[in-house]
């Protein structure tokens, strides 16, 4: 029966920053962020060679919109009330963990990073190319947020970039990024379509015969 290896958090953290950055080699001696929105949480990465700390925030993008975001759409104090949840998560995480803040690159991956950078460039279909490495502005995710957070549900769906299947989950997740950006003071992103899994990968393709 063959092995299969298990990771620790640790480990595990440490291979998907791996991952996230190992395509921007020129970036991986500068001190870098890592943000990974995901569905249940979001993961902070702070490192330079490597990973130095991982801090989980509580909220990904669906249980942000299933706690937060009951109307469709969005009534402005569900939006503001939201933002405010995951602005004192980062703040009370930046506060225990003060390498948080001033990274020299910022690089985000994931569904909700991936989806806002396809709507801002308006993919009819889906383009890794044009995605992986994209450079993401705060403006631009305020405005494809303001966009989506204003739309219903049978209108948002329409929009080029979105996948049908995360159309009622994103502005959950862009009121992590807009919030994460805010307090974090971060002026633009790199997009990576780079994960946990490719950092296995690079793993795997290192180790000795």
């Amino acid at each position: 029966m063959p092995h299969r290896k298990q990771f620790t958090g640790e480990q595990e953290g440490s291979l998907a920053y791996r991952g996230a950055t190992i395509s921007f080699g020129q970036l991986t001696n500068k001190k870098t962020l890592v943000i990974d929105i995901g569905g249940a949480s979001t993961e902070l990465m702070i490192g330079a060679e490597s990973l130095m700390t991982t801090v989980s925030i509580p909220f990904g993008a669906v249980t942000l919109s299933e706690s937060e975001l009951h109307r469709d759409p969005p009534r402005p104090e569900e939006l503001t009330n939201a933002i405010s949840l995951v602005s004192d998560a980062v703040d009370d995480a930046v506060h225990m963990n003060p390498e948080l803040a001033g990274a020299d690159q910022i690089i985000g991956v994931a569904g909700t990073i991936v989806t806002v950078a396809a709507v801002e460039l308006g993919l009819k279909q889906f383009d890794s190319e044009k995605l992986h490495a994209m450079r993401l502005t705060r403006e631009a995710a305020e405005d494809v947020f303001r966009t989506l957070a204003t739309e219903p549900l049978a209108d948002r769906v329409f929009n080029p970039g979105l996948p049908r299947d995360r159309a009622d989950i994103i502005v959950g997740g862009c009121c992590l990024l807009v919030a994460v950006m805010r307090r974090l003071q971060i002026p633009e992103l790199i997009v990576s379509q780079h994960n946990l899994l490719d950092g296995i990968v690079d793993e795997l393709r290192n180790m000795p015969a």
